[in-house]
């Protein structure tokens, strides 16, 4: 291809800055006005782009053993344990799925394709979870949503793409399925792994909808207690955190929130970036 003209690479070079310019500076807000002093945030109308005088005082009265605190733990918890549990499930029934002797293989995939195309309701998910007699138990933010259909087919179009004749001689030496599968299988399949887990994570860690409907507000995990004091403009100081009559400037402590919720992920994706292209394009070509 013939070379840009530099009017062209000047171009894309300001538009590429202004994307990560809007991308970046409002997340450079949240971080400076949760470390922002209480007078720096009165005094630039409840928004700080750089502080004078940083202070970490905001996550000290998150961490102090409050509602925040428990929420964090439970989110965690949700997160390692139900992506844990998902992938388990998942590995299991994508490599089912994509052996070819299977019996019953191709009926099942239809049913579950059949559930991916017409999701159910709100109301017949809450018949279901009330049912098993799992409300107000974490276990309801788990067990109904165990296993993800797109993530499913990706990780058995995936399995597909592998040689079959790696099974054909791991069988000739008198190798099981389960011992194809952990030998073979899982370790050829680091990369679909890599992205199926982080999208489980991804979805355990932000989940607040369905914690609104099955849980008390005693077992919220932090997202959805992120909800509630950012975007319904509760007071933290109500709710246990830090002492009220300190908390002059609410922003700090709600940005703070934000903080902490969206900082795990962005430490986890770099190291799983690499893994994105070649996982989720493999899986759903070959499938």
């Amino acid at each position: 291809m013939e070379r840009p003209r530099p009017a062209t690479r000047a171009a894309k070079a300001v538009a590429l800055t202004a994307v990560v310019l809007l991308v970046c500076v409002p997340f450079l807000i949240i971080v400076a006005t949760s470390l922002a002093s209480t007078d720096e945030v009165v005094a630039n109308g409840g928004w700080v782009l750089w502080p004078q005088h940083p202070t970490l005082r905001a996550y000290h009265q998150l961490f102090d053993g409050g509602i925040v605190t428990h929420a964090l733990w439970v989110s965690a918890g949700i997160t390692i344990l139900g992506t844990a549990a998902s992938m388990v499930c998942t590995i299991g029934l994508a490599y089912a799925l994509s052996r070819r002797d299977v019996f019953g293989g191709r009926p099942i995939l239809l049913l579950i394709l059949f559930t991916f195309l017409f999701p159910p309701g709100m109301i017949p998910a809450f018949l279901l979870v009330k049912g098993l007699h799992l409300l107000n138990g974490y276990s309801s933010l788990v067990a109904p949503v165990l296993i993800n259909v797109f993530n499913l087919v990706v990780l058995r179009g995936f399995f597909q793409s592998l040689p079959e004749e790696l099974h054909e001689a791991a069988r000739l030496d008198g190798a099981s399925e389960w011992l194809i599968l952990r030998r073979i299988v899982l370790p050829l399949s680091r990369a679909a792994l890599a992205v199926v887990g982080l999208f489980y994570a991804v979805s355990y860690w932000n989940a607040w909808f369905y914690a609104s409907i099955y849980l008390d507000s005693g077992k919220w995990p932090l997202q959805q207690v992120l909800r509630t004091y950012v975007i319904g403009g509760a007071q933290l100081a109500d709710s246990g955190v830090g002492d009220a009559s300190q908390v002059a400037a609410p922003q700090t402590i709600q940005m703070a929130v934000l903080v902490v919720a969206t900082v795990p992920i962005l430490l986890v994706y770099p190291f799983l970036q690499k893994y994105f292209t070649k996982g989720v394009l493999t899986g759903a070509i070959k499938s």
